[in-house]
């Protein structure tokens, strides 16, 4: 791609991002017009400005809104770097367990009693992907392979325990079910404050190994051929995209399609060269959750929809319909 087509590319999604989230600290139970939005970012201090619009645009959207982003990109450039590393197009960041040992974790907090269901969420994620990265290793180098199909046994036994604990608990099992199905509500800038520094960090490392990531494209013994330490490659982005992962998925619950939907989407828009499909399904990633979130709150208004429920009745369709048209496209 040409180097000024992307990053136009790239400024004008940054641009409606930016529009997207500004709009979005209108919208809620209390609609707020864009100019009462301004005056209660820019004077927030100024007596003359509604106490209660300050309280509705800084204390409660402005921390959601950021956190849905930030959620978003985390998940949309892991499914972009797990989509290149094992060469599947239906690759998402939970493939290797992180969803299920996030879920563990967050569902041992939530019986337990403890005050700690975000740590709890991130640790079983960390924990899951490194448990299934030590038995890939197994016998030998981590290939490929063997990390999916470990991943895929992994999370099968940590779905297995979650449920049993949920039929030992069940006096949680509404608030379990609330984690599990994905959302924003309640979240706030402690959320935004713990989760954001190590999603950035790992979309720093991700978009740092896009040359990696293009060799990984074209297949191992390629990568291996251009001079690429395939251990060292995919123990970085392994690392990195589980950070970003985890970090995600323990501030907002499991929250499916945003990974695997926005870098098909980014891929479209900017083409396969990691440099920009990095941080392009960054910010696809991080404006389709914000609009996610957005309708959540507002479709069924008192009543808010969890997110992740949203996100998968109208991303699998319009998935379905986008592979659909690629098919169409490439005949």
């Amino acid at each position: 791609m040409n180097r000024h087509r992307g990053l136009s590319i790239l400024c004008a999604l940054m641009g409606l991002l930016t529009l997207a989230t500004l709009l979005s600290l209108g919208v809620g139970p209390v609609a707020l017009s864009p100019a009462r939005v301004a005056d209660a970012l820019l004077h927030r201090s100024d007596p003359g400005i509604s106490r209660t619009t300050v309280a509705i645009v800084w204390d409660l959207r402005l921390a959601r809104a950021l956190l849905a982003v930030t959620i978003g990109a985390g998940l949309a450039t892991s499914g972009a770097a797990y989509q290149a590393l094992f060469r599947n197009p239906l690759a998402d960041p939970f493939i290797i367990g992180a969803s299920g040992g996030a879920a563990l974790g967050a569902t041992l907090a939530i019986i337990l009693g403890l005050n700690a269901v975000m740590p709890a969420a991130f640790l079983g994620a960390l924990a899951a992907v490194a448990l299934v990265y030590t038995l890939a290793q197994a016998g030998g180098r981590p290939s490929a392979v063997n990390l999916l199909l470990a991943g895929a046994a992994l999370s099968t036994l940590l779905s297995a325990a979650v449920s049993l604990l949920m039929f030992l608990g069940d006096r949680n099992l509404h608030e379990v079910f609330a984690w599990l199905m994905g959302g924003l509500s309640g979240r706030s800038w402690p959320h935004l404050r713990m989760s954001a520094p190590l999603v950035i960090l790992g979309l720093i490392v991700l978009w740092g190994a896009a040359r990696p990531l293009d060799a990984l494209t074209c297949g191992e013994e390629t990568a291996q051929g251009l001079g690429l330490n395939l251990l060292w490659a995919r123990t970085v982005i392994v690392g990195a995209a589980t950070l970003a992962t985890a970090a995600a998925v323990a501030s907002g619950g499991i929250i499916g399609f945003i990974g695997l939907l926005a870098p098909h989407m980014a891929r479209r828009l900017i083409g396969g060269t990691h440099r920009y499909l990095i941080p392009m399904s960054g910010l696809m990633g991080g404006l389709l959750l914000l609009l996610a979130d957005d309708l959540a709150r507002t479709v069924m208004s008192p009543l808010e929809l969890p997110v992740g429920v949203l996100t998968a009745l109208l991303g699998a369709p319009f998935f379905l319909w986008l592979l659909r048209r690629e098919e169409r496209w490439r005949s």
